[in-house]
């Protein structure tokens, strides 16, 4: 594995902050309430900036795209959930949401919940509050079997960081306390999986010479292009399917719906250009994808959350005349009848080197691969000898009630 220079890593994000009390008076009361209201919504959505200004690492999602992701999103179409505030002093010190998720349930057994949105103060109290809190929603919607943190399906935004805190988060990966993971697992929370981020130099990609063999043998037979985006509602279906069918042996797996996908797929419209956004074909067939976008949280650090009144124009400005200089490739998949042949790796080999040349045409230098389930021996056989850098640890826990 490469150690890249600390200039290959992405930038810290040490910008002023407004302060925050992040210290809990243990005389004084505390209490757990569920959400109530627009207001609490929205101090719901903005808490975690309020608990992490002390984090130079820490970037404050935009708060436009918090309120729809928590009021507007298609997973609630086979997804309920309820948020919760730990309150102290009149303060608001720590969130948490439990969610019953139907379509988990068909794919994982009927008694399954969820935990997300973990956000507190350093503080052991905080924690058993509203952890007993979420487990007493989940227990009434008949869950026995707790695992999290989804924010809110394996799709979106899921594990807790435990390694990498040293590193800001790419878009659409979480960010989290150093104490977080110890006051998780004191509430008896166990370790049921962890995913990992590999930091990429797209300059630094070295194929080893079995892999050129292999990509040399196979390379007549693999036809790469580029999203056809006069043909995009088409082209997402060939996306969803394809990801569905790949990943649909891993562990947690639950499809993307139909509503869930066209949803990510009007961002990526918005924000990818359709280079980045590459089919592998054989025989004329959609066989495999991958996907590359721009770190949008290079952009919106120093926005601290905030479109208006200028934030918007300084936004443009980040994406269309700086540009960001990192990416993240969130989706990658090949059909499981090549997932275990020879043509399987290759296929993911020259995605790679396919997407690796878009990138650098488009100015982005690095790019973290994210994120690889640990046990993916393939995937993490690959990027470990390229010369990528195994540099965060996020992790899914479960409990038994």
């Amino acid at each position: 594995m490469n150690n890249h220079t600390p200039s290959e890593r992405p930038a810290s994000c040490d910008i002023h902050r407004p302060a925050a009390t992040a210290v809990r008076d243990p005389g004084t009361p505390l209490e757990v309430r569920p959400l109530s209201g627009r207001r609490e919504l929205a101090l719901f959505a903005r808490l975690p900036g309020r608990l992490l200004h002390d984090d130079p690492q820490w970037v404050e999602p935009l708060y436009l795209e918090r309120r729809l992701h928590l009021t507007r999103n298609p997973a609630f179409e086979h997804l309920t959930w309820q948020g919760f505030i730990a309150w102290s002093g009149g303060r608001p010190v720590g969130r948490i949401s439990a969610h019953i998720d139907s379509l988990h349930r068909q794919y994982h057994g009927a008694d399954t919940g969820h935990f997300g949105m973990l956000d507190a103060i350093d503080d052991p109290d905080v924690f058993a509050a509203l952890f007993d809190a979420a487990e007493a929603w989940l227990r009434q919607h008949g869950a026995r079997r707790i695992s999290g943190p989804y924010s809110f399906t394996i799709n979106e935004e899921c594990g807790l960081l435990v390694e990498g805190f040293d590193t800001p988060p790419s878009m659409m990966m979480g960010h989290a306390g150093r104490y977080y993971a110890t006051h998780v697992e004191a509430q008896g929370y166990t370790p049921a999986k962890d995913l990992l981020a590999y930091w990429m130099s797209t300059h630094g990609v070295n194929f080893t010479p079995t892999m050129r063999r292999m990509i040399n043998r196979w390379r007549e037979r693999i036809h790469i292009r580029p999203l056809r985006r006069d043909r995009f509602n088409e082209e997402l279906d060939i996306l969803r399917d394809i990801f569905n069918d790949a990943w649909a042996q891993n562990w947690g797996f639950v499809p993307f719906t139909d509503a869930e996908f066209r949803e990510l797929g009007t961002s990526l419209k918005m924000l990818v250009p359709p280079e980045l956004i590459q089919i592998a074909e054989i025989d004329a067939k959609p066989v495999a994808f991958i996907v590359g976008l721009p770190n949008l949280n290079e952009a919106i650090a120093p926005l601290h959350g905030r479109l208006l009144p200028l934030g918007w124009l300084r936004l443009l400005w980040a994406l269309k005349v700086r540009g960001p200089k990192t990416g993240r490739v969130p989706l990658m998949g090949v059909r499981r009848e090549y997932q275990h042949s020879r043509l399987g790796p290759t296929l993911a080999l020259v995605l790679v080197e396919s997407i690796q040349a878009s990138l650098i045409r488009h100015g982005i230098e690095a790019v973290e691969m994210s994120w690889i389930l640990e046990d993916n021996a393939g995937m993490r056989n690959i990027l470990e000898h390229i010369g990528t850098d195994l540099y965060k640890r996020y992790r899914l826990y479960e409990k038994h009630l």
